[in-house]
């Protein structure tokens, strides 16, 4: 699959104020992680892997086929950057699996004609509730 400790030394981590409400230490501690990855320049990565990711990430990318993960969540920026850390691996691991082509399959034919009767004995049901014809 992937190195996962080797591709952990291509990760640039930047910490920044996080948002939200918070004390007076609010505007003097940086404890949001931004984590980026340059998928492009990756030395970790084989050019199949790059190109299955460019695909299935596509919509996180840069133009620069960068990738900018953010975690603020906890006030600790220790555990950010472990959750950050964590968020990045798992869509990697994720995203390098092909998924199977689905080979479609006629329906039985058991389904179809169980399907069929319940049709006609919820059809019978609802006849049967009308008031009769008088002629």
């Amino acid at each position: 699959m992937f190195d996962e400790q080797a591709i952990l030394k291509e990760l640039i981590f930047k910490a920044i104020r996080s948002s939200g409400a918070g004390g007076q230490h609010v505007n003097k501690t940086a404890s949001k992680v931004e984590l980026t990855f340059d998928l492009e320049n990756s030395q970790y990565l084989a050019r199949a892997q790059k190109e299955l990711l460019k695909k299935t990430i596509q919509t996180r990318l840069t133009k620069e086929s960068v990738l900018i993960l953010q975690c603020g969540e906890s006030r600790s920026q220790h555990k950010n950057k472990s959750i950050v850390i964590k968020r990045f691996l798992d869509l990697i691991r994720d995203n390098l699996i092909e998924e199977k082509e689905r080979i479609p399959t006629k329906t039985p034919r058991s389904v179809v004609k169980k399907r069929l009767t319940n049709k006609r004995k919820t059809s019978e049901k609802k006849t049967n509730r009308k008031p009769p014809q008088v002629d």
